[in-house]
């Protein structure tokens, strides 16, 4: 009985372990190489809105590291991840603007609280590229 107590938790021990990793939360430098791959082309390199793509544009991209400013200095997480998956433009018949990035709901889900104080299982990804953004608002 006690030999197969320890089995058992040498085994979870080892399988928590192992998943430690995958489990940690993103971090905005995972974002940032999302950010870099999917849209910078439009935002630019700093997220400034002057990508290469933006000149072509009907619509200027947004200036992202002014998202807090326009949000009386708050970051409106929900918002922001709604916008990157598509949710908020679903309903919306005015034309082309920002795509849709389904790649990034792709994946592992993370515990995230998107700012309801609710943990809720979001794409690791989607979550990434919220953090990235956050970390590089500039302030007033």
């Amino acid at each position: 009985m006690v030999r197969t107590s320890f089995a058992v938790g040498a085994v979870a021990a080892l399988t928590i372990g192992a998943c430690a990793p995958r489990d940690s939360m993103p971090q905005p430098s995972d974002g940032r190489a999302l950010f870099q791959q999917n849209c910078s082309v439009c935002h630019g390199a700093d997220a400034r809105g002057d990508g290469p793509m933006a000149r072509a544009m009907v619509k200027a991209p947004k200036d992202l590291t002014l998202i807090s400013v326009r949000h009386r200095d708050r970051f409106p997480r929900a918002k922001v991840m709604s916008t990157i998956d598509g949710y908020a433009r679903s309903t919306r018949l005015d034309g082309p603007g920002m795509p849709e990035f389904g790649g990034l709901l792709q994946g592992d889900l993370v515990p995230y609280d998107s700012g309801d104080g609710k943990m809720t299982p979001t794409p690791r990804k989607l979550v990434a590229l919220a953090e990235y953004l956050e970390s590089i608002q500039v302030s007033r």
